[in-house]
């Protein structure tokens, strides 16, 4: 059974191990971190940053055997506590495919909607990460359009951003 808990720097030895080349990396990650191979120093070095900031918070999904899944939610308007915007999904590579993500991102939306009473979940995927798009699809994400779409430079490329939201139907 998967479980949720705030993310601890001990999980970075862990979370790490999951990005097998840049490609995957730049996917995860887009350009927050100046260089890979990512080490555990490196990815709690970015958290510390956000140490004191109330509005943002990592999580780690986890089981009997260990870490499996992380990821990170914020509030993206300073205003309002009604959309949570989650970021940094992943999963343990070597799980992939078997139901983590779905499950990952189950525990969120019931994290998100029931604890911290979000009206509704965003994201930002890119359009190459098609196993992710799938993954998100299946939980109920739904594309949206933005007046202007979000591109990164990534590996000598330009790399386009989907936005998918999930709303909680309760509180509509």
């Amino acid at each position: 059974m998967m479980r949720l808990r705030p993310y601890k720097a001990c999980d970075a030895q862990t979370i790490t191990q999951w990005l097998p080349n840049e490609y995957a990396f730049r996917q995860w990650s887009a350009d927050r971190y100046d260089r890979y191979p990512l080490t555990p120093e490196d990815m709690n070095a970015y958290y510390d940053r956000d140490k004191d900031n109330g509005r943002i918070w990592g999580m780690t999904m986890f089981d009997d055997s260990g870490v499996a899944g992380h990821f990170t939610m914020r509030y993206p308007d300073a205003d309002s506590l009604e959309e949570l915007r989650l970021g940094f999904v992943i999963v343990d590579d070597r799980k992939r495919g078997r139901g983590y993500g779905k499950e990952m991102l189950s525990l969120a939306s019931r994290y998100a909607f029931e604890f911290a009473r979000a009206r509704k979940i965003s994201l930002g995927v890119f359009e190459n990460n098609i196993a992710a798009i799938r993954c998100y699809r299946s939980c109920g994400f739904q594309e949206v359009e933005l007046e202007t779409r979000e591109s990164y430079r990534c590996m000598g490329e330009t790399w386009n951003c989907i936005e998918m939201v999930l709303e909680n139907k309760e509180c509509l």
